[in-house]
């Protein structure tokens, strides 16, 4: 199935034009991704993936627990819903999702040239290992990190993690926010 996005200007705003995957990527056109993070209800544990060793970015490293491109039409919360049932099989709703930021990124490896503005968000919810269901193509593992551990890896020059910088500092500012309250 060939994957279609809306295509943004630097600004962020809508070009009226609509592209595959290859050709945004070869083109390195603007686009828009979102990532999650699920985390334990008692704000202690967070849920991540190991990118699949067949990934052309980042492949074998810890990342958040579900990320994917926001199709053509798609609002970020709905490809929230829709990537995480992909990736791990868990089904979400609307009201479980909050927004915490969002940034731009620019990757290039090989013939990929990402573009993204990038949407943020964190669900909380504890869930069982082995009520998920991997999606092998991108995901080849999933383990509850402590929240520590996860936040001394981003420290540590991202230890085992993406390099997904702005990702991984709203999740930082997420949690100091959370414990000021």
């Amino acid at each position: 199935m060939n994957e279609y996005f809306d295509v943004l200007n630097e600004n962020g705003e809508y070009k009226g034009e609509v592209v595959s995957r290859e050709e945004c990527h070869k083109k390195g056109l603007w686009h828009r991704a979102v990532a999650v993070f699920i985390i334990s209800s008692d704000n202690k544990r967070i849920l991540l993936q190991q990118r699949s060793s067949s990934k052309k970015l980042w492949s074998n490293l810890w990342d958040v627990t579900v990320g994917g491109h926001v199709l053509t039409g798609e609002l970020g919360y709905e490809t929230v819903i829709r990537e995480t049932m992909e990736e791990i099989g868990v089904k979400l709703n609307k009201e479980s999702i909050d927004f915490i930021g969002g940034t731009i990124s620019e990757n290039t490896k090989g013939d990929i040239i990402n573009r993204h503005f990038n949407e943020f968000y964190v669900v909380h919810k504890d869930i069982d290992l082995k009520d998920i269901i991997l999606q092998k193509e991108e995901v080849q593992d999933i383990k509850w990190f402590d929240k520590e551990d996860v936040i001394s890896k981003i420290n540590d020059n991202y230890d085992g993690l993406t390099n997904k910088a702005g990702c991984w500092e709203y999740l930082i500012k997420y949690f100091e926010i959370g414990d000021l309250n």
